[in-house]
């Protein structure tokens, strides 16, 4: 007779918990080292009751460790304005807005209002436009880093903390080898964090409503950036067996991830507000489970604050903490708790 304990699940359970504080304690580390409280300003303009709750969160958030918040709700006609006006006050180290304000592409125009220099949420078309050319920084000389959306960076920290990315190859091609599906393509997180994986060497699933989308850098990973190609005819289904990591953001209780066709010892996350796993059935499966990522996500806001402070050179000369290798501009914000390395030697995000 076999005893209770030969069935117990082998999953690891990893909390966003953990992970952020590893985070903190980098942003901790360089923001004692700035001599001064960064102030993010944040725009509510919607009744949204879910855009209200970000917005206290990342009150507390930012009041916990040392950073200053000042929440302002403009009417949306004058939104615009507003923005203009924090663009220009020298106090107003970041901004973020709470969206959706008019929905569609005047939400998209009011992204492009926010300055470069104080988009925290890297939302802007410079971003942008360097998030999917895998362009890295945003100077000739690759000491001002760009800006990534939270979410999908959050993600990225996360696979770099379960140590997914492999530190023995040379850094952007630290995810070749893996096979990874992502459920989602929305704008905001879906096709963001898919070109992020495909840039850094993966061959990425892209899965939606419609079709899949394969993202990858081509066979041997010889191009510099990411394509997309329509699998025509492809599922959810066809996908899951090839994947070694499956990331899920579905809104909405009723889908869930049809764990029985999980890969053996996948690595499996969930970003969104639902459990898109089923608990105890991808316990059975997965190797590595990440339930939920919100503390993460916070914190990466904080960090992309930091970083443009960083940008302007607030902490250089000497205040930013070096490293052996030859990246310029490695502070701690970069190092990772587990294993001493810099996370800029494995993305440069």
């Amino acid at each position: 007779m076999t005893s209770s304990a030969d069935h117990q699940p082998s999953c690891r359970v990893v909390s966003a918990s953990n992970i952020a504080k590893s985070l903190l304690d980098e942003v901790h580390t360089d923001l004692s080292k700035l001599g001064r409280s960064p102030l993010l300003v944040g725009f509510l303009a919607n009744d949204d009751p879910g855009s209200r709750q970000y917005a206290d969160w990342t009150r507390r958030t930012c009041e916990e460790h040392g950073f200053k918040f000042e929440l302002r709700e403009p009417d949306r006609e004058g939104l615009e304005d507003r923005i203009e006006e924090a663009n220009r006050d020298p106090k107003v180290d970041g901004i973020i807005v709470y969206y959706p304000v008019f929905g569609g592409r005047y939400d998209q125009y009011l992204q492009n209002v926010t300055d470069v220099g104080k988009d925290v949420e890297g939302l802007g078309h410079r971003y942008i436009f360097n998030m999917y050319r895998n362009i890295r920084f945003l100077d000739d000389q690759q000491r001002q880093k760009s800006i990534l959306p939270c979410t999908p960076l959050a993600i990225v920290k996360i696979l770099e903390y379960l140590q997914v990315y492999d530190m023995s190859l040379p850094y952007g091609d630290r995810l070749y080898g893996h096979t990874i599906t992502v459920i989602n393509r929305s704008e905001v997180v879906g096709r963001p964090l898919a070109a992020l994986l495909a840039n850094d060497g993966a061959t990425v699933y892209s899965v939606d409503i419609n079709n899949v989308q394969q993202f990858s850098r081509g066979e041997g990973i010889k191009k510099s950036r990411h394509e997309a190609h329509v699998k025509p005819g492809w599922t959810l289904e066809d996908c899951l067996p090839l994947s070694d990591v499956v990331i899920s953001g579905v809104p909405g209780e009723k889908f869930k991830v049809p764990v029985s066709l999980l890969k053996q010892g996948a690595v499996c996350i969930n970003f969104s507000s639902e459990k898109n796993f089923p608990s105890l059935e991808v316990k059975e499966k997965a190797s590595i489970y990440v339930p939920a990522i919100g503390k993460a996500t916070i914190v990466c806001l904080l960090r992309n604050l930091l970083r443009i402070v960083q940008n302007r050179g607030e902490l250089t000369n000497g205040s930013v903490q070096r490293d052996s290798t030859n990246n310029p501009g490695t502070s701690s914000l970069d190092r990772c708790e587990k294993c001493d390395r810099p996370f800029v030697e494995s993305t440069d995000r």
